[in-house]
């Protein structure tokens, strides 16, 4: 049997090459920006949220694409790390902590929108990830998320091409680390979604056909 890899060693590629494997040039960057505004679609600078939670922010990746005015914009994450990279170039307004996306240190129904970009796919009891990002949200808050089409057909073969060849340039498996990475299937987290809250909207990209197979990322829009 062979050893357990590194783990040192994808810590430091997701460190520092995340960003640049998977938003940089080419298809797969173009997309993974295009789900980040398809996210922002239903604002406008003249839309307000006064209190904004983002879980699982990493270093805040999805920021720069929001659209509405806040008073507040909190950037969670459980790795104390990847907060610590965007500390010195937060805008006004923004501010960072330390929380687990599973057991928020924050009292009920305090946020306006809580937002979740390529996290749930990632989490050990997504279920229970999604009653508490709708515990801490106020009645008629806003929950926006963001999902790969993992492990669709589309997923399948774009795999093949673009991060997977970047990391295995520098000695990762990227196979392996997926799958440890990736808990959840995206057929299982649309029927948790989908059994919880009625009042969403839901966009397939690129093809926008509500197929996972076809396509590559998920973007949901819920009104609590």
């Amino acid at each position: 049997m062979h050893p357990d890899p590194e783990e040192n060693l994808w810590q430091d590629y997701i460190a520092q090459s995340y960003f640049s494997s998977n938003y940089g040039r080419g298809l797969a960057g173009w997309l993974m920006r295009k789900g980040h505004v398809e996210l922002e679609r239903d604002f406008h600078p003249g839309a307000r949220f006064e209190k904004v939670l983002e879980v699982g922010a990493g270093e805040g990746v999805h920021l720069p694409f929001v659209r509405h005015s806040f008073s507040e914009y909190l950037l969670t994450d459980k790795n104390i790390s990847a907060l610590e990279r965007v500390r010195f170039s937060l805008p006004p307004g923004v501010t960072m902590q330390v929380e687990d996306s599973l057991n928020l240190s924050f009292p009920d129904h305090v946020f306006d929108r809580v937002i979740a970009a390529h996290l749930l796919e990632h989490l050990p009891h997504p279920h229970l990830a999604l009653r508490e990002w709708y515990r801490v949200l106020k009645p008629g808050g806003v929950l926006s998320l963001i999902l790969p089409c993992d492990p669709g057909v589309a997923w399948r073969l774009a795999r093949c091409f673009g991060p997977r060849a970047r990391a295995r340039s520098t000695g990762i498996n990227y196979d392996y680390w997926m799958a440890r990475e990736h808990l959840n299937s995206i057929y299982n987290l649309l029927s948790y979604i989908r059994f919880y809250f009625d009042f969403r909207r839901e966009i397939f990209l690129p093809l926008r056909l509500p197929l996972p197979d076809m396509n590559l990322l998920y973007v949901c829009t819920i009104t609590v």
